[in-house]
């Protein structure tokens, strides 16, 4: 099972514009604010909830996974198309920087 930055914490959702990344290593976290059009990730949710999640990114172990993303009262849950899922903390996510 691939786990990326997998743990929990209880803190507040983070208002932020713009890619927020996690990186654990050489392992990262890209959460975009686009809405999730990965179907193979979608084709997982509730229906329901679709519409809440957005596009995501992980690098793991130099592979690159594609996901879809909310935030949740416990920090970022993720979904990737191969039904892993994985939490990332609130705290662990940082804007990202642009030169």
């Amino acid at each position: 099972m691939r786990v990326v930055l997998l743990c929990a914490a209880v803190a507040a959702a983070p208002a932020f514009a713009g890619d927020l990344v996690a990186r654990q290593g050489g392992d990262s976290v890209r959460l975009a604010e686009a809405p999730c059009k990965v179907e193979k990730v979608l084709s997982q949710l509730d229906p329901r909830l679709q519409d809440k999640y957005k596009e995501a990114t992980a690098t793991v172990q130099g592979r690159t996974f594609a996901a879809c993303w909310r935030m949740t009262p416990s920090g970022a849950h993720l979904m990737y198309e191969d039904g892993d899922q994985g939490l990332v903390p609130s705290s662990d996510l940082k804007p990202e920087l642009t030169a």
